[in-house]
């Protein structure tokens, strides 16, 4: 932010505005009574002078404090991140600059200096170690989102509520997951196979995805016949936009609890306060978190 805006914020907050309006009110009673003009009317004229200089004020600081906000964006989160970002910018004036990845590489991004204001990741671990190892602000994560795990196929008569009958399938040649090292998706997938006995079901036919979108991408463009991605990627207002799925029972594995961080990066930056609140917050990041099928914490 410029020294001018800083100043002209400090101006309207100290309320400097409304001690100049006082004096000019004060002087001109005086003044009327001196030359017998009618007191009222003058002071209607200035409250009127008054009230548009306090709303162009108000406008005033909103706009000088607009802020450019990098947010790094769990890919899950990708769909409900470009239906916040024009209602958040109409509301407050911020831009928001979106990228969107794997949480792990991101992270690693965040260590070595990537300039984000934000993580909103695709677990709880990664803020609460950005915080531990210095790159996060103590005391602002929380949970934006939990997510949910679907076996989802392209095909829209592949999926029905057997994931073994899928895995097991002769016409199922690729099963894509993403990497359980790099996206806790992929890990909740693992868990998966893990609880349901299915490890052997899946081995020789595995496509890893560096992150959860591109093993998306795997699924949707037929290059791997079903997969293991977020409910989020492939639901919207309470059914399957295409293809089929089965949304995995949730006691199949760990709970999904998606937090957000402000970083050291944006400790300075008021954009990216906002816009953390917002999301927290505002009805509007809950009915869309909602149409997209994340749950929230227990």
């Amino acid at each position: 932010m410029s020294k001018t805006a800083e100043v002209a914020i400090l101006f309207v907050n100290s309320g400097a505005a409304y001690k100049i309006l006082t004096k000019l009110a004060l002087k001109a009673l005086s003044v009327c009574r001196s030359y017998d003009f009618d007191p009222e009317f003058i002071l209607l004229r200035l409250s009127i002078i008054g009230a548009a200089v306090a709303a162009a004020a108000l406008v005033c600081s909103f706009a000088v404090a607009a802020e450019e906000v990098h947010v790094a964006v769990a890919a899950n989160f990708t769909a409900p991140a470009k239906d916040l970002q024009p209602i958040y910018e109409k509301a407050t004036g911020d831009k928001l600059v979106l990228s969107f990845g794997a949480t792990g590489a991101f992270y690693a991004q965040i260590k070595n200096g990537a300039p984000f204001d934000i993580l909103l990741a695709a677990d709880a671990k990664t803020p609460a170690k950005a915080v531990a190892e210095g790159h996060g602000v103590a005391g602002t994560p929380f949970t934006y989102a939990v997510g949910k795990l679907v076996l989802w196929s392209s095909d829209a008569n592949l999926v029905k509520n057997d994931v073994a009958a899928v895995l097991n399938s002769a016409n199922v040649k690729h099963v894509a997951i993403a990497n359980p090292k790099l996206a806790p998706y992929g890990e909740a997938a693992y868990q998966t196979l893990k609880s349901l006995g299915l490890e052997k079901a899946v081995e020789g036919k595995t496509v890893l995805g560096d992150n959860i979108g591109k093993t998306y991408q795997f699924v949707k463009t037929g290059n791997a016949e079903a997969g293991f991605i977020a409910l989020s990627q492939c639901f919207k207002d309470g059914k399957f936009v295409s293809g089929s799925g089965y949304v995995i029972p949730q006691d199949l594995y760990s709970e999904i609890k998606q937090d957000a961080v402000l970083l050291k990066k944006g400790e300075n930056n008021e954009g990216a306060k906002r816009f953390l609140k917002f999301l927290k917050e505002s009805q509007e990041a809950t009915a869309i978190r909602d149409a997209y099928g994340y749950g929230t914490a227990k």
